[in-house]
């Protein structure tokens, strides 16, 4: 069975490290070129196929996170994202809940939410009732849109409605509550609603305007959990320094945004990786925080009997393995197949594991030695590279900002003519 946990990984030369990845991830040789490619994978002609007005394509850096067990199976998880210590911190807090059996993660099933706004109902409450009594047959329409969906058992299962009051006076939505299997469900969700308006108009009288998904995705929660062993996060004191940290950003919403942005540091970057709607799964995520009435911490954290450390994570998130971008974009695909998942509601667990991993090295970071200290090394080798260093003269020159603490690009310009 393949195993995460890979000695210093980091050290190694890129093609070493590619030639794990690929002996893990059974890699062919064209997908090895593919992650080769400096281009990013993607060709001007293709990215010119994808968005309106294309004048070129933005590459970021993919690394790979180490050291994930989740449900008892190793994982090296894809990451890509612009800032310095995130794919190393997820690999530290993975490499720390290893000890403890890992991250035990469980994911709902993938139920899209479609809404169709219905505007001059005369009786929404009557209106509401009709729509009741006809919702076989609303059913029925919607899952005529999707020949897929209804051969595998699947497709819309049940309409909802609901009364909202606004300025312009009360309105009338109805909910579609769609099983979309193994993708995202956008698409499917959006088609839906405009199908079912003109029979959702006809049955209340009123008039429809919006028929689009919901990425407030409720219906779709995955929730991690993992101990991490006392002595291996520092002993009692930093377990209960932790804790008050959490205690914090739990109680406090400037603190809130920042705690919950590390968390999406790790669940975005593995989105990214794999072609997933990163925007969806943000908005939904800070919509959850803010659940209870007030903008809270998306994790929570405390202590078992022996003193071990608890951290879970709560989320809801839309995401897929079939259609979208995760099936456009070559590296994308290689980086799906890297991460081994075979349907959506594991993919959800590999993202909310990575996201809770992230979390836990941010936090102990902040209680300990505080954030920077890791942090700035990889900063100063952004700096050294901006300053016009060779790959050969990166590592002296920082060494030397750090040693001097004067981490800045007018240093690393400084020394770099040192050189």
């Amino acid at each position: 069975m393949p195993d995460s946990s890979i000695s210093k990984f980091f050290e190694k030369a890129r093609k070493d490290r590619l030639d794990i990845v690929a002996n893990f991830s059974n890699l062919s040789d064209d997908e090895i070129s593919i992650l080769e490619n400096e281009n990013g994978g993607i060709s001007f002609d293709k990215a010119d196929k994808m968005v309106e007005n294309a004048i070129g394509t933005f590459s970021l850096p993919l690394g790979i996170a180490t050291n994930f067990k989740i449900n008892g199976k190793d994982y090296l998880i894809p990451m890509v994202i612009e800032e310095p210590s995130v794919i190393a911190a997820a690999s530290k807090g993975a490499k720390i809940a290893r000890i403890k059996g890992g991250f035990e993660v469980s994911a709902d099933e993938s139920y899209s939410i479609g809404q169709v706004q219905i505007l001059d109902v005369v009786d929404i409450s009557s209106a509401i009732l009709q729509i009741k009594s006809s919702s076989n047959e609303i059913l029925e329409l919607a899952n005529s849109k999707s020949n897929t969906l209804s051969k595998m058992g699947k497709g819309a299962k049940e309409i909802s409605c609901k009364e909202i009051d606004t300025p312009s006076g009360k309105m009338l939505i109805v909910e579609l509550l769609i099983d979309v299997g193994d993708a995202m469900g956008a698409n499917v969700t959006n088609t839906m609603c405009e199908a079912i308006s003109p029979l959702i108009e006809k049955i209340t009288g009123g008039r429809s305007l919006l028929r689009i998904l919901s990425n407030y995705s409720t219906r779709r929660i995955a929730k991690a959990k993992a101990v991490f062993e006392k002595e291996a996060v520092g002993g009692e004191d930093v377990v209960d320094n932790i804790i008050k940290a959490f205690e914090f950003a739990d109680n406090d919403v400037y603190r809130a945004v920042t705690h919950n942005k590390g968390i999406m540091n790790g669940i975005v970057a593995v989105a990214n990786a794999v072609g997933q709607d990163s925007r969806a799964i943000e908005a939904a995520a800070n919509a959850y925080a803010a659940k209870s009435g007030q903008y809270r911490s998306l994790s929570k954290w405390s202590k078992d009997s022996d003193g071990n450390l608890v951290g879970t994570l709560e989320i809801p998130l839309s995401v897929g393995i079939v259609g979208g971008i995760a099936n456009v974009h070559p590296v994308a695909k290689v980086c799906t197949k890297i991460l081994g998942a075979i349907s959506a509601q594991e993919l959800s667990c590999i993202i909310t594991a990575a996201g809770l991993a992230q979390n836990y090295s941010a936090i102990r970071a902040l209680a300990t030695e505080g954030i920077q200290k890791g942090h700035m090394r990889l900063h100063a080798r952004n700096l050294a590279a901006a300053a016009g260093a060779t790959p050969d003269q990166i590592d002296e020159i920082v060494q030397k900002m750090i040693e001097e603490k004067k981490i800045s690009l007018d240093m690393a310009k400084e020394l770099l003519e040192q050189i």
